[in-house]
């Protein structure tokens, strides 16, 4: 046999023997994965380089990643956090079937290396880099994995949405603005990125979908069952990817553990106590900023999560806790439907709150804060006064006078029932102090609730020491009834007869008119 020959016997037993091998890894696998002996699935549609690394260092992996976690954790020590942001990606090249890999990672970049940087800005940059890792490249190579889910979740209901890192609000307005183009200035604009009628509106879906990870069908029955939200903030996409995680949990029941759903639900109500507490915002048109206001149509819906959560769990430890977080989230819904103008519904809630739980207990530390049969108006005005301190005379008028200065701002930018609102909470602290102190005390009583309103409403409207803008005076005085503002030195000064009635009442506080 001639050396040319012999080669191409070589190269076709080359050949037929790589074939062989194939086929019986093929087999393998299919026998590993029955017998349950797969810990994750061979890489599907991964890049190049990162297949040919995954195979050809074979049991070597371990070895090298584990080289590099001590590395990189050298150099996160010595702040060198780029150079170990570059090793996290080898890292997760090297295990990316692993989660936790995955989730130590981001977690690490959001939370450790942000706090590191002065400027918001820069902290919202890792913490975004942190919400990239595991969205767009966790998810890619275990799109059915929970944990995953869960952490992404964790970043917008933890980081994102609760204030325990002091750049939390700088991170909602820049979530904010990434969002408003593809859900609007209601926060729900899902018929044009279901349905996209125009060139934009086909642009914004594709981005949701594509960079985002948000399908816009699913969400829209996330926001059905759970909302309404506002997914401007990120509460909404907290309860979005808690739910993406049980819906994968259901899909896959056999790889998930039963402490892992309850961790989802139990995510899905805690993040929907925070929307209903500050799930709404307020566009400020004066000061161009916006503000953060409980959601309160959320009130039944966050109800029903902790009772389906409560029913669902079987831990009794687990239960009397969510009880204890049930009844606080009551007794605050109580408090923020009454300050909102929203008398009728605030009753029922109490009337709840007094049914299941009769102490009517708002802190876990004060059991007997609230002796029973308490009206909703004294029951209100002990929440108040918690806020207010004591009851001096001096401070209870600086505090009625504050309210009802929130109650003119808040009319001016068009937050009716939020005004209504600061009106009653004024009302039931001047008629508390006037029952309390006035009526024994002439000399410590306060003045008539008309003069204190006067007072405040003149010095809102003085155009010459002005301490709101100009526009916001005249939407109050169009609010009112009153002539256009002139520049005459004291022209702001009001007469009884310029104020609404019902505002300048100072008998009890009537039950206004309910949304």
């Amino acid at each position: 046999m001639n050396a040319r020959v012999k080669k191409i016997v070589l190269f076709l037993l080359a050949a037929v023997l790589l074939f062989s091998s194939g086929q019986l890894e093929k087999s393998l696998n299919r026998d590993r994965a029955q017998l349950g002996l797969t810990i994750s699935e061979p890489l599907q549609n991964a890049p190049p380089l990162l297949a040919f690394t995954t195979v050809a260092l074979g049991g070597f992996r371990g070895l090298i990643s584990n080289f590099l976690w001590i590395r990189s954790n050298d150099l996160q020590q010595d702040d060198k956090y780029f150079e170990a942001s570059q090793l996290a990606d080898w890292i997760t090249d090297l295990e990316p079937h692993f989660s936790q890999v995955w989730v130590f990672q981001s977690w690490n970049m959001a939370y450790n290396i942000s706090v590191k940087f002065k400027d918001f800005p820069d902290r919202w940059r890792w913490v975004e880099r942190g919400i990239e890792l595991l969205r767009d490249s966790g998810l890619r190579y275990n799109p059915n994995d929970v944990l995953i889910h869960f952490q992404l979740a964790q970043f917008f209901q933890h980081k994102m949405g609760a204030n325990l890192d002091d750049a939390n609000v700088y991170y909602k307005q820049q979530w904010a603005e990434e969002m408003t183009p593809f859900f609007g200035a209601s926060g729900t604009n899902f018929e044009n990125l279901i349905s996209p009628q125009t060139a934009e509106q086909r642009t914004n879906a594709l981005i949701l979908r594509e960079k985002y990870k948000i399908e816009a069908v699913f969400a829209q029955k996330v926001d059905t069952q759970y909302g309404p939200l506002d997914w401007r903030l990120p509460e909404a996409h907290a309860i979005y990817w808690y739910a993406q995680g049980l819906q994968k949990a259901k899909e896959n029941p056999d790889k998930v553990k039963q402490d892992d759903l309850m961790q989802l639900r139990r995510g899905i109500y805690q993040s929907m106590q925070q929307a209903f507490f500050h799930g709404r915002i307020i566009n400020d048109p004066f000061s161009k900023t916006y503000a953060l206001a409980p959601n309160l149509d959320l009130s039944s819906k966050a109800y029903d999560a902790y009772e389906e959560e409560y029913a669902d769990e079987a831990n009794q430890g687990q239960k009397d806790g969510i009880q204890r977080a049930e009844r606080n989230f009551l007794s605050s819904a109580v408090y923020f439907l009454y300050e909102n103008n929203r008398v009728a519904e605030a009753a029922k809630w109490y009337k709840l709150l007094g049914d299941k739980y009769p102490d009517k207990t708002i802190l876990d530390n004060k059991p007997n804060s609230f002796p029973k049969n308490l009206t909703l108006e004294d029951y209100v005005f002990n929440r108040v006064e918690e806020e207010v301190g004591d009851t001096s005379q001096e401070r209870t008028t600086g505090v009625v006078e504050g309210l009802i200065a929130r109650s003119y701002y808040e009319m001016a930018i068009g937050q009716d029932d939020r005004s209504a609102g600061y009106t009653l909470k004024a009302k039931l602290v001047y008629n508390h102090y006037q029952t309390k102190m006035g009526n024994s005390q002439p000399r410590a009583a306060l003045p008539p609730f008309a003069d204190l309103n006067r007072t405040v409403l003149n010095d809102l409207l003085d155009t010459q020491k002005p301490v709101v803008p100009y526009a916001a005076r005249a939407a109050i005085r169009t609010q009112l009834g009153m002539p256009a503002e002139t520049s005459t030195p004291h022209a702001a000064t009001i007469s009884t007869n310029q104020v609404a009635p019902a505002v300048l009442s100072d008998t009890n506080t009537p039950a206004p008119t309910n949304n």
